[in-house]
Parts: C-alpha cells; structure tokens; sequence
C-alpha cells in the first residue's frame, strides 16, 4: 500500500511531529512524503534521508508558505487517490487541514491515533484519554491524524529516497493569511523539550511565572501551563497542556500548582516522570504524579531553584 504523509515544517526542517507521523505510516506501507512551501530544498533533502520514507513529493509555490486548509486541500486531492492512507500530525497544522480534506473526499476521518493493529484498525483515545477504542474503517481512503507523543521520531538513513516535483494546483481564494503570533523564547519547544516546568492557576498571576522560567532556564526545560492559568490571563494560549493545548510525553513533567483537572492530565500523563507540587494533598494531580511535594508553591520553587544553582 502506499501511504501518503503531509508534512508539518518550517521552511528549514520538519516540525518534530511530522517525524512521529512517518514511523507511523511505516507501518502501514510504502511511505510518500508531500512537502509544500515556498523553498523546500531543505526540507525535502531531510526528509528524504530518513529511514522510513520512500518517495518525498514537493510542490514548490510561495502559496503554500502558510499552511493554509484552503490552499493545501486543492493539492492533497490532485493526488489523493494514489494513496490508500492520508496521514498528517495531530497538531495545529493537521487538524486545520485534513478535516477539509476527508471532508472533499467524502470519507470519515480518523482522529489522533495511538495505534496501528493493521491497515484499516486503529486505537484512539476517548473521554480525555480516560479510555481506548479500536475503531475500524472501511473507507477506501482512510484520512488519519497522528498522535505524536505515541510514536518514535523517524531517524535518518545514508541512502536518500526519491525526490519528485509536482505541479502546483491553484485554488480558489477564498481565505487570506494576515499574520501569526508566535511566543518567541530561546527555550525548547513545548512539545519537543525534554522537560517541562508547568504551572497552574495556584501561580495566582502571570508575573510569578518568572519563579517558573527560571527553574525551567536552569534545568533546560520548556515552560507549560494549565488552561486554567491560560484562561486567568496569566501566560498566552501556545504555553497550554491539556486536551484542548498540547499532547506532550516529556522524560520529565513538574507540574507546579495545578490541580489535575482531566482535560490537562489528558494533555502530560504520557509523561516518562511526573513530578507534582501542590498544597491541597487531595488534588487529582497527585494520582498520576511519580513523585508528589504537598506544600505551599511560593516556598518550595525559591528552595529547587536554589538547590539547581549549587
């Protein structure tokens, strides 16, 4: 079968969940890569050294240099009935556009799978990750997205596959890219860092986040937050865990006065270590937490912080 995967980048490398979506679709057959943008050189040399990938297409055009639903769908669908399987990351980027896409088609999508038992049987979490279920489609094109944080990143191989250029299909303009607004931080990426320092609503303001990104400045980390704490104001929406914010597996979680609502465990209990700092010791955190610290916040984060710098 082939298997045709929309990869999320930025003009100079694939985005670490694209790199997830491909190991996945290994599994389910021959792997072609679609890469658009307004310079893909790059891109489409990465992609065509790792392991899993067979054939990278590139459509090359300054109209897919945001990744609009409206401008990518059109050239999805001029190739999509070579491919058994469309798969794209469950991020921003493939929940915009691989809706619209399975929509044109006239198939079910499949969202953020967990799991592959075979080429049309997938497991998806439900009920904010609370349950599993197996579903099984009997589409012609199956339109899956990918969890990221339950597959491995595609590693890189020394023989390169086929790159491939395609004609570019214009689309009907009906939507137009004015800007984005992105956080800019010499920190990792939320959904990429190895550790993430996270706070809650018990932070009480946006201000005292800055005992949290010194902790996370010491330790490498990325800096998250509650919806909770997002919806108060304290920090913007691109710092959010939970099922409506990112899905993130760290090695390390230390989630600092968050109460552990399920939507945000939906978000980290992935997570390899959970380290949970609060003073209600009934807080639904501590049940998924490794290691739990009941106390007040505003006297624990000065004693780690301390304790870093030694």
């Amino acid at each position: 079968m082939s298997i045709l995967v929309i990869a999320e980048h930025d003009g100079s490398a694939l985005k670490g969940s694209t790199l997830n979506t491909i190991t996945a679709a290994a599994e389910l057959g021959d792997v072609t890569v679609l890469i658009a943008g307004g310079n893909c050189d790059t891109v489409a040399s990465q992609a065509a050294n790792l392991a899993a990938t067979n054939k990278i297409l590139v459509a090359e055009d300054e109209i897919y240099s945001t990744p609009l639903a409206e401008t990518f769908t059109p050239l999805i669908l001029s190739i999509a009935r070579d491919f058994s399987h469309i798969l794209g990351p469950a991020s921003t980027f493939g929940k915009n556009i691989l809706p619209r896409v399975s929509a044109l088609l006239d198939v079910q999508q499949i969202s953020e799978i967990v799991a592959i038992h075979d080429s049309d049987t997938f497991d998806r979490p439900i009920y904010a990750g609370n349950a599993i279920a197996t579903v099984q489609s009997k589409e012609s094109i199956k339109v899956l997205t990918v969890r990221a944080t339950a597959f491995e990143a595609a590693t890189e191989v020394g023989s390169p596959a086929e790159i491939a250029k395609i004609e570019i299909v214009t689309a009907e303009k009906i939507s137009e890219f004015i800007s984005t607004e992105l956080t800019k931080s010499d920190r990792p990426e939320l959904t990429q860092a190895k550790i993430v320092v996270s706070g809650g609503r018990g932070m009480q303001n946006g201000e005292n986040f800055i005992m949290l990104e010194r902790v996370a400045d010491l330790l490498g980390a990325a800096v998250g937050a509650s919806r909770a704490a997002v919806d108060s104001g304290f920090v913007s929406n691109d710092y959010q865990v939970g099922q409506t914010g990112k899905i993130i597996a760290p090695e390390l979680y230390i989630a600092v006065g968050i109460s552990g609502a399920i939507q945000h465990l939906a978000g980290m209990k992935d997570s390899n270590v959970i380290v949970a700092i609060n003073k209600d010791e009934e807080a639904p955190i501590f049940q998924v937490a490794d290691y739990g610290l009941v106390g007040d916040l505003f006297a624990e984060i000065p004693k780690l912080e301390a304790e870093l710098q030694k």
